[in-house]
């Protein structure tokens, strides 16, 4: 009998640790990724827009690494250069749904009453705005700027951003713990800052990291509809596009840029599960 509990803790021990482990991985998955897209010029053998008409499209070998497009540009320098791109739009267009959606969530769910109603119905009214329009009206007013992109993007994501967290709020402000120091005369600043914060961490990191490779094929949808990255720059979502029209002839025009994406979305999505785990209280106090 006094067996089994031992088993126990030694195995939720070793499952930790596993996750740890599995986070740490995934964790050097991105970090060499996010390293190769910042040092893309001095790695790169080629400029992304450099072209050789008369070269054509060639297959991988010792000169070109990951073979050329039908321009005959270098495909290993554009998919460095184009992971600038990508990873930028993803990260920075998160960082803004997430300023706006967890204060918008945490004001609305942690007051309630008539301030949750009246800030969840103005939410209600944007999801049903066609954001494509909203971008294209944005584009058109203000020119084609990348950083007007990324803050468009941003600013149609936080939405489902404060729903989950008003939704963690309005669990966490009903417990216990929240109860009592409300009783204690805690400010609201000191409640956010202990006791709801810490506890919604978990969730908003795993929506985080979904949210960067959604953000990605988001960007690629826009550039395809010719709003998004304007040649010559590419992001991985306009190779692989480019490598759709002519995978029947050249694969690896398809292959090699998916192959990249796909690696980065695990490595997203496993990092979040680890990050879930490690921000978790209720989970790193067991």
């Amino acid at each position: 009998m006094k067996r089994e509990p031992t088993k126990l803790i030694m195995g939720r021990c070793l499952e930790k640790a596993a996750c740890k482990q599995s986070c740490c991985w995934r964790g050097v998955i991105l970090c060499i990724l996010i390293t190769l897209a910042i040092l893309a010029p001095w790695i790169a053998p080629h400029s992304y827009s450099y072209q050789n008409l008369d070269l054509g499209a060639q297959p991988p070998s010792s000169t070109f690494f990951l073979g050329t497009d039908t321009l005959g540009r270098d495909l290993f320098s554009r998919i460095l250069y184009g992971a600038r791109v990508s990873l930028m739009v993803g990260f920075v267009a998160t960082g803004v749904a997430l300023v706006i959606g967890v204060s918008w969530g945490i004001i609305a769910g942690y007051f309630g009453g008539r301030v949750d109603s009246i800030m969840m119905r103005i939410v209600d009214v944007l999801y049903g705005l066609p954001f494509i329009i909203f971008i294209i009206l944005l584009m058109v007013i203000f020119g084609r700027n990348i950083w007007l992109l990324f803050g468009a993007i941003g600013a149609v994501e936080w939405l489902t951003m404060a729903r989950i967290v008003r939704g963690q709020v309005l669990t966490i402000k009903n417990q216990e713990y929240v109860l009592a120091a409300q009783a204690m005369g805690v400010s609201n600043f000191q409640m956010f800052r202990k006791h709801i914060f810490p506890n919604i961490l978990g969730p908003i990191a795993v929506y985080a990291t979904l949210t960067i490779p959604q953000v990605m094929l988001l960007e690629a949808f826009l550039s395809f509809l010719g709003l998004g990255i304007q040649p010559p720059m590419s992001s991985w979502g306009t190779l692989i596009r480019y490598g759709v029209e002519s995978m029947e002839e050249y694969s690896w025009l398809l292959i090699y840029p998916g192959l990249t994406f796909t690696i980065t979305l695990f490595a997203l999505n496993f990092f979040g599960d680890g990050l879930r785990d490690a921000l978790d209280p209720k989970i790193s106090s067991d």
